[in-house]
């Protein structure tokens, strides 16, 4: 219980009391009465309810209390009978419906399968949760079984993706429409076949649901089905017409099926008479021979070179009408890997597995093409193996193929941009290996572009774009471009790379970009904070042994291209703040001690303003506990500190009032020496 307590925010209940009061000014409404409300129902304590509202005499205070929204610090909004309804309370449910005058359609945010749900009612959430008892309690009181969430998602749609046939059924006898679509155009036997729930999408096709539904993105409940490997759902789903249309992609079911390498399911295809033509059946089998060959979980070369023969062989089984490849030209990632065309051509790289590699790798690209949004895995898998075996050049060269896939597609790039800093860490530890400085600039440039895109959809989000995720991909992003900066940093110093003018110039103008576009993390903290801040969060898989900060070289890289020494975060604290607040025991650490004496030097030399003050008040001199550095600060500032300087602290410290009566220059000026609540 106690646990509870502290995870429900007390401020919330507070809040909610006064706002019930405002409400009912006349009537005695507190918090403890709320909490006593709240976990009545959470805890299935009919009598406590009861308890609880029969001194409250004004009826229609009781119904307002009892259908009160209470605010979860999960971002859940739930009434008592949702609650009840979400935990399968059926007495607390029973005592609403039969005390009160309970609002049945009253729409909640709800936590359902990790995601947040907006607008479900009580009879959404018992359908998915699979309480029976409670879904029929509510549907007999009259709850509208058609009455979607937000998103469109029907309480039969929560019921299908839960597998309950027991409630699909009631809920279908009790007038549920099979059809109903959610905002994708996704239906309820969409989401069965997706899970695999056999029963389910029998009971809905023997009740009417269509099967060649598309939703939004082409995809029919047999797409789903083949792509998951569900070989009885597939089975149903044609045996009730199901037809073989393409998605958004241009991909069939069984097209669906063989990329996923499930061989089952494309065999059951390729069995049903008059369902494909001849050439669908050698495309689907060769798709799937070249899906096995780089697959990460289903890896299989025997199986690969297998499918790749059949299919082979049945292009050339009728000499008279042999189906030809319609190859493509050879792509540089490959190898420039020229397609095998006949049978003496694939059997001569049975035995060469990088052959086959290759091969498959460019059949994939033939069949789904450019745009097909998972052709650039495999790619990515069998660069990590070619990474594993040592073979750096040619990883380098498919991860940034995959690259490029990703961004003409505008899909996230942000774990592909985190890999390459990972790899080149990794060839950094490595004496013998060295690193190509264009490459490692190439991806910065790609890293770059990708914040910029990034920053762009979180101002301008599209349909799809989910505001959360594009801020997390942000913030990896500018961490990435700070382990790039840094890898670069640690290049330029060795001796033995020649470094060319235009790889400078380019080095320049891309940095130069991420300071015009203002990059930061949400936070506040720009790529400066980050190259100076002790504790930068480092990924540990190879890149902890090479970025490491604050560093030096970094945060001098940043300054010579104009990053701002006195740009301020969130809480108003600039780059010189952050280095001495993040240093806790530099004794215990000469190298960092050194680091920062230099950066400090840096940034004095670069014009920082050594008495600016952060939101509470302190100089950087004050934030920290590393005697030695917050010495050396006040150093520079007793010899370097302006009559201009001054001034702007006696005005923040005297609280006099400036802002509109001098220029703007100077207000930006002053506020930089004052905290926010000496603000004029």
């Amino acid at each position: 219980m106690c646990n509870e307590v502290r995870a429900l925010s007390i401020a919330m209940m507070e809040e909610l009391a006064e706002e019930v009061q405002l409400r009912f000014p006349g009537e005695k409404v507190n918090a403890p009465l709320l909490i006593t409300i709240y976990y009545a129902a959470r805890l299935d304590h009919a009598k406590r309810l009861l308890a609880a509202t029969n001194d409250i005499h004004n009826k229609e205070l009781v119904n307002y209390l009892v259908n009160l929204k209470f605010d979860e610090v999960d971002g859940q909004s739930v009434t008592p009978l949702t609650m009840a309804a979400m935990m399968g309370n059926v007495t607390f449910v029973k005592t609403l419906l039969t005390q009160f005058d309970i609002d049945l359609e009253r729409e909640c945010n709800v936590v359902f399968d990790g995601l947040l749900v907006y607008g479900a009612t009580a009879l959404w959430v018992a359908a998915g949760m699979g309480h029976m008892q409670v879904v029929k309690m509510l549907v007999q009181r009259g709850a509208d079984v058609n009455h979607n969430t937000k998103a469109q998602s029907s309480p039969l749609r929560a019921a299908c993706y839960e597998g309950r046939l027991d409630i699909v059924k009631y809920l279908i006898e009790h007038g549920a429409d099979v059809n109903l679509a959610n905002t994708y155009n996704n239906t309820s036997i969409m989401i069965a076949a997706y899970k695999g729930h056999a029963h389910v999408v029998d009971t809905l096709l023997k009740n009417g649901a269509n099967p060649n539904e598309q939703a939004l993105c082409g995809a029919t409940a047999l797409h789903y089905a083949a792509e998951c490997g569900h070989l009885e759902v597939c089975r149903l789903l044609l045996d009730h017409g199901a037809r073989m249309q393409k998605n958004e992609h241009g991909l069939t079911p069984v097209l669906q099926a063989a990329e996923r390498t499930h061989e089952v399911v494309v065999e059951m295809f390729i069995s049903r008479p008059g369902l494909m033509t001849k050439e669908e059946t050698i495309t689907a089998i060769e798709l799937m021979g070249a899906s096995f060959a780089n697959d990460k979980d289903n890896y299989s070369v025997t199986k690969a070179y297998q499918h790749m023969m059949r299919a082979m062989e049945m292009r050339y089984e009728d000499e008279q009408k042999v189906i030809r490849k319609r190859v493509m030209a050879p792509v540089p990632a490959y190898d420039d890997w020229f397609e095998t065309e006949n049978i003496p051509e694939l059997q001569a790289i049975r035995l060469n597995h990088h052959s086959i590699h290759m091969e498959a790798l460019t059949i994939r690209e033939r069949i789904l093409g450019k745009h097909y949004p998972d052709l650039p895995q495999p790619i990515v898998y069998r660069g990590a193996v070619m990474a594993d075996q040592g073979r750096f050049a040619q990883c380098q060269v498919l991860w940034n193929y995959a690259i490029d896939l990703r961004m003409i597609n505008n899909v996230s790039v942000e774990r592909d941009l985190l890999r390459f800093a990972q790899l080149f860490s990794q060839i950094l530890r490595l004496e013998k290996q060295t690193l190509d400085l264009s490459l490692v600039l190439s991806v910065l440039v790609k890293c770059q572009q990708e914040i910029e895109n990034n920053k762009y959809k979180i101002a301008h989000p599209g349909p799809k774009d989910v505001p959360q995720m594009l801020a997390d991909q942000n913030e990896q992003n500018v961490v990435t471009a700070l382990y790039l900066i840094k890898i670069i940093t640690k290049l330029l110093a060795h001796t033995n790379i020649d470094i060319e003018r235009p790889q400078i110039e380019q080095l320049y103008s891309t940095i130069l970009k991420f300071v015009k576009c203002d990059t930061r993390l949400a936070d506040g903290q720009t790529l400066l904070h980050l190259a100076v801040n002790g504790v930068t969060p480092v990924d540990d898989f190879y890149t902890s042994d090479i970025c490491r900060f604050p560093c030096f070289r970094t945060a001098l890289l940043l300054v010579h291209v104009g990053a701002s020494v006195t740009a301020v975060d969130r809480d108003r604290s600039t780059p010189l703040h952050t280095l001495v607040s993040s240093i806790q025991s530099p004794r215990d650490n000469p190298h960092v001690l050194v680091q920062a004496e230099k950066i400090v030097k840096l940034f004095v030399d670069a014009g920082a303003h050594l008495d600016a003050v952060n939101a509470n008040g302190l100089t950087p001199a004050q934030v920290g506990n590393a005697a030695g550095i917050s010495n050396l600060i006040l150093s520079y500032q007793n010899s370097l500190t302006s009559l201009k300087c001054i001034a702007s602290r006696c005005i923040a410290v005297h609280k006099l009032k400036y802002q509109g009566l001098i220029p703007k220059a100077l207000e930006a000026f002053i506020q930089m020496h004052s905290a926010e609540k000496f603000c004029g």
